[in-house]
């Protein structure tokens, strides 16, 4: 297994890509915990009517992450060709796919949230609240597709700092918008919960309208005619596709087996969900180095498999296996030694604390294990266009390990939350035990360009 934990200008390309995607994940859930308690401040009825609204974002987003996430393969692949035209084509299949899914969710929510949140809850309190937020965050669903193509197709081309850049003026706009709207500040109206959507929906139009001026003022690579971006023809979409829907359902598959977890969770007891909560939050901070290196591994394999350097694409791929389980390693015995004091933070009880603390060392002890495995399935077998087997390996341990566990430690077993959580994680280490002789085959590499 050859890698290259020497090579300077390898650290140097990876660490421009990697830290600002993972500052640009650090600032948006810090600024999401911001809005999370300005909104709380309201009432507990508000806060659940916000947080149950943007479950349909949520759905979104995944969606949006998975259309772009594949279309990303390509034009990583293309840019290492120096193929500006079906770069522009790539755009192109983007912004069409995310405009119709963007549409049918904005649409929808726009015009039936009460049907839609009714599905969440019978609080006829909490659907009112909810429907008013909904219908006017709604709107912004459009303008977050168009945002969403042109930042994954920026970091893929190696320019990560300008959506990092515009999606840190876009939180602290929306943070900003909040407190004005939220509370009547500074002779602004009192909004409450509308006033948080409309702090959203004003806050993503800027981020809009500043990543297009730049890309566009700037004449950059991903500043494309309509006549350029529709150019492709029905060959070009198809191969795109077929690439790209592993990618999509992967998305989708996992986020339906979060959701088991959570039931699972919700079986043991409220206390038990509360401690899983608190704990994924504390790690999430630690999680955005793993994005950063998931995605800048993406990207520079990428970028070298679509130039024909495959030799160097399989180095690359086996040194940032091994970066991530070093990285996960010691963020994980810093998550552990560390815990203790962030757990002074929270308002919790007891009971809570202790499922809470035993929850974050067992996460700890797989952070190597999750390093790797989002190096492996975001980094390597994606930028490979190794999708099905990524879908396969994903769905494998979660629905035939993940899910059967979950239930059986909380439902026959009957066991503490945090066992419940251990026995989940396994899936974790399995996910890389397969995973570590599919890049050690190097069946993972391929151009999917070829021929395009």
């Amino acid at each position: 297994m050859q890698i290259n934990l020497r090579d300077r200008v390898f650290y140097k390309t990876m660490m421009g890509i990697a830290l600002p995607i993972a500052l640009q994940n650090l600032i948006s859930s810090s600024l999401n915990m911001v809005d999370t308690v300005m909104i709380g401040k309201l009432g507990e009825k508000q806060i659940a009517a916000v947080g149950l609204a943007n479950q349909v974002f949520f759905l979104f987003i995944l969606l949006m992450f998975g259309i772009n996430s594949g279309c990303a393969i390509f034009t990583a692949q293309f840019w290492g060709k120096e193929d500006i035209l079906n770069i522009r084509r790539v755009m192109g299949i983007a912004l069409i796919s995310g405009i119709a899914v963007s549409s049918l969710f904005g649409i929808s929510a726009h015009f039936m949230p009460e049907k839609i949140l009714r599905a969440f809850t019978r609080d006829t309190a909490v659907i009112f609240m909810g429907s008013q937020y909904l219908k006017i965050v709604s709107v912004s669903y459009l303008i977050t597709a168009v945002s969403f193509a042109y930042a994954f197709a920026s970091r893929s081309i190696g320019k990560a700092k300008l959506p990092m850049v515009v999606s840190a003026v876009s939180l602290l706009a929306n943070t900003g918008l909040n407190y004005l709207l939220i509370f009547g500040k500074f002779n602004f109206p009192r909004m409450g919960i509308q006033g948080a959507a409309l702090a959203t929906l004003i806050a993503r139009t800027i981020e809009m309208i500043l990543m297009l001026g730049l890309i566009y003022s700037n004449k950059d690579v991903l500043a494309g005619t309509l006549k350029e971006m529709l150019s492709f023809d029905y060959s070009f979409f198809k191969k795109v596709y077929r690439t790209a829907i592993p990618v999509i359902l992967n998305e989708g598959f996992w986020s339906l087996g979060m959701i088991m977890y959570a039931a699972a969770y919700a079986r043991i007891s409220t206390e038990a969900i509360a401690s899983v909560q608190i704990a994924n939050t504390i790690q999430g901070v630690f999680m955005v180095v793993s994005m950063g290196l998931g995605n800048s591994c993406a990207i520079m394999l990428g970028n070298v498999i679509g130039a024909n350097r495959q030799k160097e694409a399989v180095v690359y791929g086996n040194t940032f296996c091994i970066l991530g389980l070093i990285a996960g390693a010691l963020l994980g015995i810093m998550l552990v030694l560390l815990s203790p004091m962030i757990l002074g933070f929270f308002n919790i009880s007891s009971v809570v604390y202790q499922n809470t603390s035993k929850i974050l060392f067992i996460m700890g002890l797989f952070m190597a294990f999750r390093f790797f495995n989002t190096v492996l399935i975001i980094g390597i077998l994606r930028s490979g266009g190794d999708t099905k087997f990524s879908l396969f390996l994903e769905m494998g341990s979660v629905w035939i390990l993940g899910v059967p566990l979950a239930f059986l430690g909380a439902l026959v077993f009957k066991l503490p939350v945090y066992w419940v959580y251990g026995l989940i994680s396994l899936e974790e280490l399995v996910k890389a035990c397969i995973g570590v002789p599919r890049v050690i085959s190097k069946k993972w590499v391929k151009n999917v360009i070829e021929n395009m």
